[in-house]
């Protein structure tokens, strides 16, 4: 029996999937990323970050490959760490959804990701990393496009708020969600992990049947459709782990490094 071809492309989401809880790279997962690249095979950083937040892995990384970053709005070199492609949120399309969206869903507060920085409204509850980035307040978050819109909602679970805003402004942006707070993710129409990802294997004359993707959130889900291989980490959200090909380790038994390992052995 012939053992399947190693993929020639691996993508991984980072939060909750290939980093740890605490947000570290472990040496286990730096390795495996080490056997794609030396295997011939493209290595993918794929996430909801933005780049202000990816220092620290593209020197886990050595400054390798690109990053798909702001789910999918912002593609960002991790070697040279400048943006190298953009897909942004028009300030009419902005200044719409922010509108339909106060109008019809109280409490409900607003943060914008740029192509460098960010700014949120006073009562937009940071979290994260954002928590000490010298966030700036602005009046209104619709002065210049963005990659990414956010709203927050002090109350609401993260399911079900996505739901109302795909309702209200589906048509104009495409919303997500990533983490367990009631915080709703805006690309522009159409943009996504997978939009971005399918563009750079394209590039590289890569197939789907040829990708492998990790994931852990309903963000990465058009990402784990697309991708000819899906794994969910067991701590992934519950639809996530119902629409992958296979579940592999959580996060903080690097899971993403079990597979990998085995895949390039």
């Amino acid at each position: 029996m012939h053992s399947l071809p190693a993929p020639r492309l691996v993508a991984t989401d980072l939060d909750g999937t290939a980093l740890r809880t605490d947000g570290t790279v472990s040496p286990r997962t730096v390795a495996a990323f080490g056997k794609v690249e030396e295997s011939g095979a493209v290595l993918a950083i794929v996430t909801g970050r933005p780049p202000r937040w990816m220092g620290g892995v593209a020197s886990a990384v050595r400054h390798r490959g690109l990053a798909i970053c702001a789910n999918g709005a912002l593609i960002y070199d991790l070697h040279t760490e400048r943006i190298v492609e953009s897909h942004l949120i028009t300030v009419d399309v902005l200044e719409e959804v922010v509108a339909q969206l106060r109008a019809n869903v109280s409490e409900l507060v607003f943060s914008v990701e740029y192509e460098a920085g960010f700014a949120h409204e006073s009562d937009f509850l940071l979290g994260g990393l954002d928590r000490h980035a010298g966030a700036v307040r602005v009046d209104s978050v619709t002065a210049r496009p963005c990659a990414k819109l956010l709203a927050l909602h002090p109350a609401m679970g993260a399911d079900e708020l996505q739901a109302i805003v795909h309702e209200l402004v589906g048509h104009l942006v495409t919303a997500t969600h990533s983490s367990r707070r009631g915080l709703i993710e805006m690309s522009a129409q159409g943009v996504t992990k997978a939009t971005a990802l399918a563009a750079l294997a394209g590039q590289h004359e890569i197939k789907p049947a040829q990708v492998v993707a990790f994931g852990d959130m309903p963000n990465d889900l058009p990402m784990l459709s697309w991708a000819g291989t899906s794994y969910a980490v067991a701590n992934a959200h519950p639809d996530v782990l119902a629409a992958v090909d296979h579940v592999t380790a959580t996060n903080d038994d690097d899971g993403v490094a079990q597979v990998i390992e085995k895949l390039y052995a």
